[in-house]
């Protein structure tokens, strides 16, 4: 596959994603995780059948519903559809305080990757929705090939490293 061609069109730069909005069996058991572990906040239930749930009061960045789901079973593993979710936090110390309630929390973590431009844990959700948590390094700390291009690699986390940064501070 040829990837060294110009894209006809290009995004806007400043373009995010901007929230998810997951089919779930079951809401209380999927806010056990995304409210009570992770710690999003409730900002609005839609009757008792979806709920909306945020950092810092923005309208919503994960939806919950179970409007064609309730009860249901995870979808099968090797079939199309959301491979994981991604939750982007702003510095090293949130990603540690994510890792910490995790563990607080006996959750379990599949996986722990250093990709050089981030670091990343992994996991699945109650429903068995792939979730990546993650913190991104600066852009001038990103590894390069000798011509410039981004270089990713997949390098075990150095897990007691980013708990360190929570050394001498209160759990919050």
């Amino acid at each position: 596959m040829e990837t060294s061609k110009l894209t006809k069109r290009v995004i806007n730069p400043g373009t995010s994603i901007g929230h998810v909005h997951l089919k779930v069996a079951n809401i209380e058991r999927a806010l056990g995780f995304y409210r009570d572990i992770l710690g999003f906040e409730v900002n609005q239930w839609y009757g008792d059948d979806a709920v909306f749930l945020s950092a810092g009061g923005y309208h919503h960045h994960i939806g919950l519903n179970t409007w064609m789901s309730r009860n249901a079973d995870p979808a099968p593993p090797h079939s199309a559809g959301l491979f994981h979710l991604a939750v982007l936090y702003p510095g090293r110390r949130d990603l540690a305080l994510a890792l910490r309630w995790l563990l607080e929390s006996n959750y379990p973590i599949g996986g722990a990757s250093d990709h050089g431009v981030s670091e990343a844990l992994y996991l699945q959700d109650p429903d068995g929705n792939g979730v990546e948590l993650y913190r991104d390094r600066p852009q001038e700390e990103w590894p390069r090939t000798p011509d410039g291009g981004l270089e990713m690699v997949t390098r075990p986390l150095d897990v007691d490293g980013l708990l360190a940064e929570l050394d001498n501070e209160e759990t919050t």
